[in-house]
């Protein structure tokens, strides 16, 4: 898990996030149970009521669903979901303002792509 750090977003967001990005990471495991409401509470020093409201978003979202009497799991396919928002919302927050801000200083496609190029070296 890990702290909740954005205070500009409500916390069972953040709580969906944490859970999100633990399916991508392939920390939490498709069919495999996600900790408890009371869990996330203890751990983030929150309200239960919150956790499960961070819980209910994802299961609304079909990513997590209950077993009655058993807890939360996650939802096969989930990640293949979680994997294509987050490459639509990357696309939205980076790509689209990249181009938006090359284009007001005037650099071209092809040296867009050098820039990225160059980037990728740095690894």
């Amino acid at each position: 898990m890990g702290s909740l750090m954005d205070d500009t977003r409500p916390i069972f967001m953040q709580i969906a996030e944490r859970i999100e990005n633990d399916i991508i990471e392939e920390t939490l495991l498709e069919e495999s149970q996600v900790p408890s409401t009371n869990q996330f509470a203890v751990f983030y020093q929150i309200n239960p009521a919150t956790a499960a409201k961070g819980v209910n978003l994802l299961v609304d979202q079909g990513i997590l669903y209950k077993k009655r009497g058993i807890g939360m799991f996650v939802a096969s396919g989930a990640r293949t979901v979680l994997m294509e928002k987050r490459k639509e919302q990357f696309y939205e927050q980076y790509v689209v303002t990249m181009i938006r801000e090359a284009e007001k200083l005037g650099i071209t496609l092809d040296q867009l792509t050098k820039m990225i190029q160059r980037g990728d070296n740095r690894s």
